[in-house]
């Protein structure tokens, strides 16, 4: 039997396009997450795990959808293999019940990590150098100062609900709770 499992990094993010690729290429169940790759409890994924027999495959959409590691992808591969469950990843066109599919899924892996290496490369060189041009990163505050403090004492004060203060700043729930960590964290230093 065929298992699919797709997983998104974000809520905004749809899984339907997984989904459909993986029940086209014959998947009886099709498991899914919604959390980002490097966290290490996954519920769909674990299903999935606990539904695996001997002789069934798993199916993911891509490979980077399983796991972020060359290392990570390696052990789903072993613990797979050490349980006869074959791995297909759609978009690579590998599947591990077969000595060139291994082959394979390994030169993949390898090549997805050092791609991955090579843009935290760039990326860490790019702060860097801004750092050095007196320039910091991070997304700039939706509220000035002013208006922050506002949020948060109408949220302190307890008289508007959270939705509310949001509407009426203009900002998202998780805006305005860190706003409030970063006034309590101010508050007890």
């Amino acid at each position: 039997m065929k298992i699919g499992y797709a997983r998104v990094s974000t809520m905004e993010q749809n899984t339907d396009m997984q989904k459909k690729a993986l029940k086209k290429a014959g998947c009886k169940k099709v498991l899914v997450d919604q959390v980002s790759g490097t966290v290490a409890k996954r519920p769909g994924l674990e299903k999935a795990k606990e539904l695996l027999r001997k002789g069934d495959t798993l199916v993911v959409w891509r490979l980077d959808r399983l796991g972020r590691s060359l290392r990570d992808l390696i052990e789903w591969v072993r613990y797979l293999d050490e349980h006869g469950v074959g791995l297909e990843s759609l978009h690579e066109s590998i599947n591990t019940s077969t000595p060139t599919g291994k082959l394979t899924f390994h030169l993949f892996g390898a090549l997805a990590e050092f791609e991955r290496n090579l843009i935290c490369e760039r990326t860490q060189a790019g702060l860097s150098a801004a750092r050095a041009r007196g320039r910091r990163g991070g997304r700039r505050k939706a509220l000035d100062a002013e208006k922050r403090s506002v949020a948060v004492n109408l949220y302190n004060e307890k008289k508007m609900t959270v939705s509310k203060i949001c509407e009426m700043m203009g900002i998202s729930k998780p805006t305005l709770y860190s706003y409030i960590r970063a006034s309590q964290e101010a508050v007890n230093s």
